[in-house]
């Protein structure tokens, strides 16, 4: 069995390989799998949910015949109560339907964002640098949304509507097959215009998805950047570029509602049109006898209940194309590799025993716009390698390398002779701890965010690295001590203290390899004494890698390493280079020694 259906799905693809919609479709069901039982049984439930709506309009003919024109109340005593026990059943089974439809939806739901986040945290920094909060938010949260969820209520829909008007097409062929003809071709006229509606919005809908996403980035920065808007005031600037997406969102809105919006007049028309050909046909089969009054009611009331889901497909039609746009656009992610990969025959990380190598390093974050040139240099393991420069010259793409936060465009950074790329990326992550300039912080405690060097951590290595991090004072002073609540990114804790937390992090995760990017330039002077100290006592016994804007941090490095323009232009000690005369290295000196003079 399993072969057969492995074949036809062979076929299909062969056949609708290139439509996006059968894509996204082979791609999402697989979710539904685990939950086949309930899908199955929810999608089942559509059919008898649909099927008696026949029973009201079929009812109706025995009544109208041996009540209403025999005047006889005998025979049909039991319709009413058939008719109540029937819509009991509809209903009940309605609701088990609905039940189990949100149920595996939600369950559905849950493991296509399970898997988008997976697809979002293993994309490179080039990513991250490309997208805003606002259209990720929309693209991997509020997308998986509309499409696993609303995929299935849609079908059920359609199943449910489509058995309804199955019923209630036989019912009017039951009572007369020359009004059902007529009916049948004004229903199809009036469901051609379906047709053709999800290409006409499909465009207008991605574009309005893409501007929402920017609201949703408005409203980001509105929480982020509060102090800045109060400070320079712009609030005003800020409302008028809000109302013009919201506008913007809206008109595009409107224009959907256009597309759409003369649906149902035109499929009123239609109709109408069609059931006053069968009011004047039929009419003129009551008075010829060949067509009895309870049969005439009971057609005329099943075609009116068959415009219902008719109807209704006109809106289901619009939230099936929402769907299926929100559809494309996740199988477009789930699709998208991953920035960075492993090798299939990856290695662990090397037995680190004597240096790091970048050879001929050359990348580019755009296009034909190269920012590493040719770069080649060496650093022995326990070395401590200073990278100065002017701002953009490269210094912080150098160390992005080494863990692999973007791809090389040409050379290769090796550890013992070992290429990086060789390596598996979580272990070669394992053995690298950052202090970036401004560490991130997640919401929740100090003790939360100094653990994520090491999960396992135990109390003496917490406390030890507290206590190397110069945070013991202050975390003392607190009322709830580790254990207090430190608000999104950290937002209730000073610079200083917030670079100490991430040093303290650095710490528990004891690797080899350290690089510091810039992990005082923000700090003023009493902050940046406390967290040098710090840093002093991270960088013991490490390969490190220091950025720095303060060359008086690293006078003391090994060596130091100048990169202008792309372009490694010196390199040497301290002392070497203030040798070089009008070197770079001496320069950018002099220059900070000539406003630090000037200041004091």
């Amino acid at each position: 069995m399993s072969s057969i259906f492995h074949n036809i799905k062979i076929k299909m693809d062969e056949k609708y390989g290139e439509n996006e919609n059968y894509h996204s479709l082979t791609t999402i069901l697989p979710y539904f799998k685990p939950y086949l039982f309930r899908t199955l049984l929810a999608l089942l439930l559509a059919i008898p949910i649909g099927s008696l709506d026949a029973v009201i309009a079929l009812s109706l003919k025995p009544y109208m015949d041996i009540v209403m024109l025999n005047k006889q109340m005998q025979s049909p005593l039991y319709i009413p109560f058939l008719i109540i026990i029937f819509t009991t059943i509809q209903g009940t089974l309605n609701y088990l339907a609905t039940y189990m439809n949100d149920w595996v939806g939600g369950k559905v739901t849950n493991d296509l964002k399970i898997d988008l986040y997976k697809k979002l945290m293993h994309q490179s920094s080039s990513f991250f640098d490309k997208q805003t909060s606002g259209k990720v938010l929309k693209g991997y949260n509020n997308d998986a949304d509309k499409s696993c969820s609303g995929l299935l209520t849609n079908i059920k829909t359609c199943i449910s509507r489509l058995f309804s008007s199955i019923s209630l097409i036989a019912v009017l062929f039951y009572n007369s097959w020359m009004l059902a003809i007529i009916a049948v071709i004004a229903l199809t006229c009036a469901m051609i215009p379906l047709m053709k509606m999800k290409s006409t919005i499909k465009g207008v809908y991605n574009k309005s998805e893409g501007e929402n996403a920017k609201v949703l980035t408005t409203y980001n920065e509105a929480f982020a950047g509060n102090k800045i808007i109060a400070a320079y005031n712009l609030y005003d600037l800020k409302k008028s570029q809000f109302n013009k997406l919201v506008n913007t969102v809206f008109g595009l809105r409107i224009k959907i509602t256009q597309h759409i919006g003369w649906l149902s007049p035109l499929m009123h028309i239609i109709v109408s049109c069609g059931i006053g050909a069968v009011i004047g046909l039929g009419s003129y089969l009551i008075v010829q006898g060949k067509l009895t009054a309870g049969q005439f009611v009971s057609f005329i009331t099943a075609l009116i209940m068959l415009y219902t889901p008719i109807k209704g497909l006109g809106n289901n039609a619009k939230s099936m194309t929402t769907c299926l746009c929100a559809m494309e656009r996740v199988v477009a992610k789930l699709d998208k590799k991953s920035g960075i990969i492993d090798k299939p025959d990856a290695i662990n990380f090397p037995d680190f025993k004597d240096k790091i190598t970048f050879e001929d390093i050359n990348f580019e974050y755009k296009k034909d716009k190269p920012v590493l040139k040719n770069i080649s240099f060496e650093v022995t393991k326990g070395e401590t390698i200073a990278l100065v420069g002017n701002s953009g010259g490269g210094k912080t793409t150098i160390v992005n390398l080494l863990p692999r936060f973007y791809k090389l465009k040409k050379g290769a950074i090796k550890i013992d002779g070992v290429s990086i790329n060789d390596i598996k990326l979580n272990d070669l992550r394992e053995h690298i701890a950052i202090v970036f300039q401004d560490n991130f912080l997640f919401e929740g405690t100090i003790r939360d965010n100094i653990l994520l060097g090491k999960l396992d951590a135990t109390e003496a290595e917490l406390h030890n690295a507290i206590k190397n991090s110069y945070l013991e004072d202050f975390i003392n002073s607190l009322e709830n001590g580790l254990d207090t609540q430190i608000g999104e990114r950290g937002v209730l804790l000073s610079g200083g203290q917030k670079q100490r937390i991430g040093i303290a992090r650095a710490f528990l995760k004891n690797a080899p390899i350290l690089i510091l990017d810039e992990a005082t330039s923000a700090l003023d002077n009493q902050a940046e004494h406390i967290v040098q100290q710090a840093i002093d006592n991270l960088m013991k016994d490490r390969t490190v890698f220091v950025i720095a804007h303060r060359l008086s941090t690293i006078q003391n490095a090994n060596r130091i390493a100048v990169i202008n323009q792309g372009y490694l232009t010196e390199l040497g000690t301290h002392e070497e280079l203030l040798k070089i005369q009008n070197g770079d290295y001496k320069k950018l000196y002099n220059m900070q020694f000539n406003l630090e003079t000037s200041v004091i």
